[in-house]
């Protein structure tokens, strides 16, 4: 195969954060209740929070992190996330409690 594509990744750490909570979960909560009656019915008394329970809706909280880039050839797709670690390597982004790279997003160039 001919040509290149651009593989955006980001660095893993031990401290990360990645937590994922559904609508519902969020709802339960009495301060987050609280909160958004203040601010979305503020002097209103007697009223519910209702929420569809079709509803599949999920929120992720998790540590914001730089995405980095590098071209490979698409001959070595089977060898991009070791291709990603040598490019971290070389740019020294690995610090003491990183533990790897995510593959984010692998996309074609056309040339």
């Amino acid at each position: 195969m001919e040509g290149k594509i651009l593989v955006t990744y980001k660095i893993l750490c031990k401290s990360d954060f990645n937590l994922e909570i559904t609508l519902e979960q969020l709802l339960s909560n009495e301060k987050v209740l609280k909160a958004i009656k203040g601010e979305f019915a503020k002097g209103i008394r007697n009223i519910t929070v209702n929420m569809n329970k079709n509803s599949d809706c999920n929120l992720k909280i998790e540590t914001q992190k730089e995405l980095y880039q590098f071209e490979a050839r698409k001959d070595d797709f089977a060898d991009l996330v070791s291709l990603a670690e040598e490019d971290a390597n070389s740019r020294k982004l690995f610090k003491k409690d990183c533990i790897g790279i995510e593959l984010v997003d692998i996309e074609t160039i056309n040339t």
